[in-house]
């Protein structure tokens, strides 16, 4: 069913609750990738623009003890945004209270204030990710629309996204542009792809990315799968895989998954292998069948990439998970250069990146203006690819 959107509510005079996802990496007080902040500029832009209040607020990391809501402080995040923005954003020290109240109430059409990080609620009783329903009732009572644009968060029923939705009044929860664009292309690849839908995935688990493939099977006309989880699959075929990662545990699970792919699956051909785990140790590359027992393979080869690219030929869907090796060592990182390439040069494809490490590797290699779509939410990506009901989607109203 189709979810209202930010453009479907009046927002002139409004005070709209904003989730966002600021969720951004961070050292020594200073921000090392602020994609998720620009990512977040268009929804927020256009509250302000037409008049609006936006009242944003959003988690950073995890507040377990007290030594930790110091090196979470979003503040920096605030300041990071006023100058994006181009006009001053008020930053509220708190989560809660007559500070943040009165602050609210000031605001004056095209302003926008930002509040302390949700996740210091969790510091008594993990109030905000456990969906403390106080909570969510009080952050509703601070606005009179909420706009959710934290896909990120998706996946997770809290009192910032959930709790304000249940209690902000019924119709007033829209998606923003980049949650709109979330549920389109993820959403789209999932339940009503143009096909051939080729699936990439990649990783160190079968077990991260189980329910992914099961549900793939049926969604999806070809699975590539790469990264350190194929030598599970190559065990459960009975290969030699030297002293490569695997899930002992999951080896029966991927033959049962090969079984149940009847030919879907397509496996690399040879890999990149080295006597132990570095970047400086002597490597080369062999078939997949002539792995040694004291080597380990540490990324796909040339033969699996040149394969790889074949087999997207004529595809005019592509998702795109998890890396085809421990690309953060040069010497490992081909394979996923490849692929990556393989899939940026693909001529009218919807091509989608289903976030973490695969986002990361086609940012850092410079491919992000090729894709269709590179997702902000990891873990919310992968259940959503699952096919599972992501509770923060949900929540939203239905135009």
């Amino acid at each position: 069913m189709a979810k209202k959107i930010v453009t479907d509510l009046d927002v002139a005079g409004k005070k709209v609750l904003m989730r966002v996802d600021f969720n951004v990496p961070m050292k020594d007080g200073k921000i090392t990738d602020e994609n998720r902040i620009v990512a977040a500029l268009p929804t927020i832009k256009y509250v302000l623009e037409n008049g609006g209040k936006v009242i944003a607020f959003s988690h950073l990391g995890k507040v377990k003890e007290a030594a930790d809501l110091e090196k979470r402080n979003i503040a920096p995040v605030a300041a990071r945004l006023s100058e994006l923005l181009g006009q001053p954003v008020t930053f509220v020290n708190a989560t809660r209270g007559e500070e943040l109240e009165k602050a609210v109430a000031n605001l004056k059409d095209g302003e926008i204030l930002m509040f302390q990080n949700t996740r210091f609620e969790d510091l008594d009783g993990k109030k905000e990710s456990k969906n403390d329903p106080e909570l969510g009732k009080y952050w509703a009572s601070l606005g009179d629309l909420f706009v959710n644009d934290a896909f990120g968060t998706a996946h997770r029923a809290h009192a910032s996204n959930v709790g304000i939705a249940a209690n902000i009044g019924e119709g007033n929860t829209a998606a923003g542009f980049l949650m709109e664009k979330e549920i389109k292309f993820i959403g789209g690849a999932v339940d009503a792809p143009e096909r051939p839908l080729v699936a990439i995935l990649g990783g160190a688990k079968v077990s991260d990315k189980i329910g992914v493939i099961e549900n793939l099977l049926v969604k999806a006309d070809k699975i590539l799968i790469g990264g350190a989880m194929m030598f599970t699959f190559f065990k459960a075929l009975g290969k030699n895989t030297g002293t490569s990662l695997v899930e002992e545990d999951k080896v029966e699970l991927a033959k049962s998954l090969l079984e149940k792919a009847e030919g879907k699956i397509i496996l690399p051909i040879d890999t990149v292998i080295c006597k132990e785990f570095s970047n400086d140790a002597p490597h080369s590359v062999v078939s997949v069948d002539e792995i040694p027992n004291d080597e380990m393979g540490l990324d796909v080869g040339p033969a699996t990439v040149k394969l790889f690219t074949e087999q997207l030929v004529g595809a005019k869907t592509v998702v795109w998970n998890g890396p085809m090796g421990v690309f953060e060592m040069s010497n490992y990182a081909k394979g996923t250069i490849g692929v990556c390439e393989a899939i940026a040069n693909l001529e009218n494809a919807t091509t989608i990146i289903g976030g973490g490490d695969s986002a990361a590797a086609a940012i850092s290699l410079g491919f992000a203006d090729k894709f269709s779509h590179i997702s902000t939410g990891g873990g919310a990506s992968l259940e959503y690819l699952e096919g599972k009901k992501l509770p923060g989607v949900e929540s939203i109203s239905n135009n």
